[in-house]
């Protein structure tokens, strides 16, 4: 006759009820996590194997990361070589410039844009230099600057790219 031998790991569901008497043991006193598993040996207690997520994203996400870097790579290297000289901004306007609030819409080169916040970037003493931060149905990050007392010769579109803004060229503006 063979004789069955008690394994020295016990199982989840003791473990639960162990914790779960000492608990009710000391129903008016609280009781930490500590003090819960303080009566239990080692080998009544498992950790669990960490899950790592896997970060998925669409193909769709990808190709506009890859656009973007590639457009911003473009950039720098026409910054470098000198070839990033902005030509007349087309300026198609429905109110004066220092009328523009947050919420409203700005056309730039087809795309639409919303109005984040309006505001004074550098007071220069007799100009100041204005920032109109405006953002994409991708929620990139962008400003229109210009200097008040010129505002449709001196207009230019800078994108955030981490910390920077790098400066974009633009054909046309409407708003």
């Amino acid at each position: 006759m063979v004789k069955k031998t008690k394994s020295k790991k016990t199982s989840a569901k003791k473990v639960n009820n162990k914790v779960n008497r000492r608990v009710q043991e000391d129903d008016n006193e609280s009781l930490d996590v500590d003090d819960a598993l303080a009566g239990l040996d080692e080998g009544d207690v498992q950790s669990a194997k960490s899950k790592i997520k896997a970060i998925k994203k669409s193909k769709k996400d990808l190709d506009e990361e890859l656009d973007d870097i590639e457009n911003e790579i473009s950039g720098l290297s026409n910054t470098m070589n000198g070839k990033d000289e902005q030509g007349p901004v087309t300026i198609k306007a429905s109110k004066p410039i220092f009328k523009i609030k947050k919420g409203d819409k700005i056309t730039i080169d087809g795309e639409l844009y919303e109005v984040d916040s309006h505001y004074v970037l550098i007071d220069h003493g007799s100009t100041k230099e204005m920032t109109i931060e405006i953002f994409d149905k991708a929620d990139r990050d962008y400003q229109l600057r210009y200097f008040n007392d010129r505002a449709e010769s001196t207009l230019q579109l800078y994108q955030l790219q981490e910390i920077v803004y790098v400066k974009k060229p633009m054909q046309s503006v409407s708003w």
